[in-house]
Formats: C-alpha cells, sequence, structure tokens
C-alpha cells in the first residue's frame, strides 16, 4: 500500500508538471501543410538566390544584377540553396509527417481509410519532390539520404531512382479512396480533395513517363498508357489545376509579390526572347503576361510590348513590366496544369501511344485554348490564333517537336522550372546563351559545393556516372 501510494503521489506531480496544451510531438498534418508549402515557395519564388529559372528558360532578363542571366550558379550557391531546401524543408518534413501520421491513433476517424489516404496523398507530394530533385541534377543521394546515422550517404542512379518513384506513385493511387477523407484543412493545395489528388497523381505519373520517352520508350509507354486508362481520370480543366491560393497578409503572401513589389526591388523584366516571340505570332496572351512601355519621343504616346535584353543589364523604366495580376498578394501558384496535361496528350499521340482516341491536333488546340482562357483570354482570342498558320497544328513549321516544344514554351510562362525541362527534352524554342554567359544554356544544376566539401567520396563517383559535373552534362533522359 505504501508503494502504491508513493507511486500515486509522484503520478499526481507528473501530471501538475506537464502542460497538456504543449504537445511533445508536431503533427503529421502539420509537417504537411508546412512542407507542402514550402515546396510551392521553391517553385513559384523568383528570388535568385534559389530559383532562377525563368532566366534560365529566357522569360526574364534581368535589370542590375546579371550574373544567373549569364549562368553563373556558383555566386549565390544557388544548387546548394536548393538542393538543401528540397531535401530540408520538402522532403525530410515529409517523411516525418509520414512516420507521425503512421503512429498516430485517430479516435474520430470513420476508418482506417482516412489514415491511408493521409499516407498516400505524403507520398505523392514527396514523389514530386524527389523527382524534381532527379530532373534538376540527376544521380542524387535517395536510398540513403534520410538516413540521419549516415552523414555521408551514396548517390543513386538517376533512371532507377525515377523508376522507383513510378512505382511509388502507383502504390498511392491505389491506396486512395475518394469515399473517405484525408487531410482536409491540412491541405491548401486540394482541401484533402482525394478525387483531385488521385487526378494530380495520375498526370504526375504521366508526365514522369513521357520524360523517359527517349530513355527507355517501352517502359515510358506502358507508364502512360497505363496513366490514361486509369480510373483516377488525369486533370481535365483548370479546375483540376495543382494550385496554391496565397493570402492578402504576409507570411502568406506569393513570392513573386514579396521579390517584386513588398521588397521595393526592380531586379526583373521580360525578356527580349520571349516577348519578341509573342510580339510575331499576335499572341493574345501578351496583355495577360506584361505591361505595356510607351517608346515614344516626341510627346505622342507609343506603347509597346518590350522585353529586356536577355543576359544584358536593362533599365527598370524602359522596358515592360511583369503583368499587374502576376504581382498581386493572392496571385496563385502553379505546378501542374490543363495546358501541360493537354501537350503532354498530343506528344503521346505523336509518339504513337494509346491516348484514347483523339489526335494530337485535337490536344494540341486544347492545350493552347487552356492556357489562354486560364491567363484571361478568351475562346475567341484562342480560336483567331489558332487560325494563324504559323500556331495552326497543321501548318505550323517543323515535326511534333517543335511545334508542340514552341507552344508548351510559350504556354509554361511562369512556370519557369517545367518550361526548362521541356525545352530539355524538345530543344525547342532554340535558346541562345548570352554573348558574356559562362555557358551554354544549361541542362542541368552542377552539385551543391557542400557536396564536394563534405561527402567528397561519393560526390566524385556521382560526378563520374553522369560523365561530369557541369551544367552541360545531359541528364539519363535528355537523349537529344
Amino acid at each position: 500500500m505504501i508503494i502504491f501510494l508513493a507511486f500515486s503521489s509522484c503520478k499526481k506531480l507528473q501530471d501538475l508538471n506537464t502542460n497538456t496544451k504543449n504537445p511533445l510531438t508536431v503533427s503529421g498534418e502539420s509537417l504537411f501543410t508546412g512542407a507542402e508549402v514550402n515546396l510551392f515557395q521553391e517553385m513559384v519564388t523568383p528570388n535568385a538566390n534559389y530559383n532562377i529559372w525563368r532566366l534560365i528558360s529566357q522569360q526574364w532578363a534581368e535589370t542590375t544584377y546579371t550574373d544567373e542571366s549569364n549562368y553563373d550558379l556558383v555566386d549565390k550557391i544557388i544548387p546548394d540553396n536548393h538542393w538543401n531546401w528540397m531535401y530540408q524543408y520538402v522532403i525530410k518534413d515529409l517523411d516525418q509527417a509520414s512516420k507521425n501520421i503512421t503512429s498516430t491513433n485517430y479516435i474520430n476517424d470513420e476508418s482506417p481509410a482516412v489514415k491511408k489516404n493521409r499516407l498516400a496523398i505524403v507520398e505523392i507530394l514527396t514523389v514530386f519532390a524527389w523527382s524534381n530533385l532527379v530532373e534538376t541534377f540527376g544521380n542524387i543521394p535517395y536510398s540513403q539520404a534520410l538516413n540521419i546515422d549516415n552523414l555521408l550517404p551514396k548517390y543513386d542512379d538517376g533512371m532507377t531512382v525515377y523508376k522507383n518513384l513510378i512505382y511509388r506513385l502507383d502504390t498511392a493511387i491505389m491506396h486512395l479512396d475518394p469515399a473517405y477523407p484525408s487531410l482536409e484543412s491540412a491541405d491548401p493545395m486540394y482541401q484533402g480533395n482525394v478525387a483531385a489528388w488521385a487526378k494530380f497523381a495520375n498526370s504526375l505519373r504521366l508526365r514522369m513517363g513521357m520524360l523517359l520517352s527517349d530513355a527507355d520508350p517501352g517502359f515510358a509507354k506502358a507508364v502512360v498508357e497505363r496513366s490514361v486508362t486509369d480510373e483516377s481520370g488525369l486533370i481535365a480543366s483548370n479546375d483540376d489545376n495543382a494550385r496554391l491560393v496565397y493570402m492578402s497578409q504576409p507570411p502568406n503572401t506569393n513570392p513573386i509579390y514579396d521579390e517584386l513589389v513588398a521588397s521595393g526591388r526592380h531586379d526583373y523584366v521580360p525578356a527580349n526572347t520571349l516577348v519578341d516571340t509573342m510580339n510575331r505570332m499576335n499572341d493574345p496572351r501578351l496583355p495577360l503576361y506584361f505591361t505595356q512601355v510607351d517608346t515614344s519621343s516626341s510627346g505622342d504616346p507609343k506603347l509597346v510590348y518590350l522585353g529586356g535584353i536577355y543576359g544584358e543589364s536593362n533599365d527598370f523604366t524602359s522596358y515592360s513590366h511583369v503583368a499587374d495580376q502576376l504581382q498581386v498578394p493572392t496571385f496563385e501558384g502553379l505546378i501542374f496544369d490543363y495546358a501541360e496535361m493537354e501537350f503532354l496528350m498530343a506528344e503521346g499521340v505523336e509518339r504513337g501511344y494509346n491516348m484514347g482516341g483523339s489526335t494530337a491536333k485535337d490536344h494540341y488546340d486544347k492545350a493552347v485554348t487552356a492556357s489562354i482562357l486560364y491567363w484571361g483570354g478568351t475562346d475567341a482570342d484562342a480560336k483567331t490564333y489558332l487560325s494563324d498558320r504559323r500556331v495552326a497544328y497543321t501548318t505550323a513549321p517543323g515535326d511534333y517537336k517543335r511545334k508542340i516544344g514552341f507552344q508548351k514554351w510559350l504556354a509554361l510562362y511562369n512556370r519557369g522550372f517545367e518550361a526548362w525541362t521541356e525545352w530539355r527534352k524538345f530543344d525547342y524554342p532554340v535558346l541562345v546563351a548570352p554573348p558574356r554567359a559562362l555557358s551554354p544554356v544549361p541542362v542541368r544544376y552542377t552539385y551543391p559545393i557542400s557536396e564536394q566539401t563534405l561527402n567528397g567520396a561519393n560526390y566524385a563517383a556521382a560526378s563520374s556516372a553522369i560523365g561530369g559535373d557541369l551544367v552541360t552534362t545531359k541528364l539519363f533522359w535528355d537523349k537529344h
């Protein structure tokens, strides 16, 4: 009895000294929210310390500082920053989110299917993050990367990793059950809509499969056709877009607003590479992408769309600017949209894959129309644009890679990473490095300097395996 009383007394003191309102662990749902927001932050921001893809894909030009437009990735350790952000603030947090959700007993859940949905959604976003790193660097630490006891992880073969990620998507898609809820308000992208996540995952699988079309045609064809016929469906309208809608007040405002407006800086103008092209094509998205600038010298206004010279310093006041709609705090970020999906479908038809019966022209027309409508144009705008012989699928110059690659580059405005990736895949449009560039247009990021100094042996092995740690080294999927 004495022992019992002593134990009971100690237990009461322990209860009194425990702050029940201060959780000992962060919930898996909270970790997921943070990782999802951080993923969008990295993909959307124009901060030149992290994301220079709008510059590499020649959508934007710089005003005062031109190092990044001339492919100096080292001065601001851009590869290090992207690598560390994705591993630390996205992938690691998603990994911990999965562990915490797995170990949590949800008293109010109607079914184990709810937890399964949550875990599948975490897995899908994890695959997206990993795929970005592979598409950026090639071989990366993967199988040993999240082991905190191994500070010197080996690098895994990029193709092997990429295929494994597709298999992980296969499993995640099978585990989704739209009859049950999932993450709800913890998911800023789809608000826990399981059916929407299934479409996104299936579309991502198709996109990843298509990226391997030149590297492993048989495998790619099987993945793409499996995605086309999967009952989950694909992104089928702009309503299905994978987006994050930002808020009007900091710290949850759009990163473009943060860097272009709130910062008070004027570091970027649209690049002449893109603006001149759209001017020649009478592209209806011109006023939706850019502002006009007055180039008159006699006092009579002469408003034109004028891009800054890519790779050179540009006076901010002398050129067009990013359109106002992109610079509002609540402008949304995108990581996958309907126009991209239709371009992928058009490509699949041209590659001889079974894409469901429609022609490449049908999908191409839908893609161009979806882009114009997304940005605020009209069906009439799209119809007029597609009637131009330089745009119409049957008369536009070149083979399907040139036609699709060119129009996809235009449609992927403000989505610099995907614009860069599609350019690497199609080699269209023809992008030329500026005269003072340190290299041709990069086709990959170099490995972080920190990897060279801290993980030297594994870094050296990976560099040798891919053909050299250079921005000109083509990755395993980039065969042409």
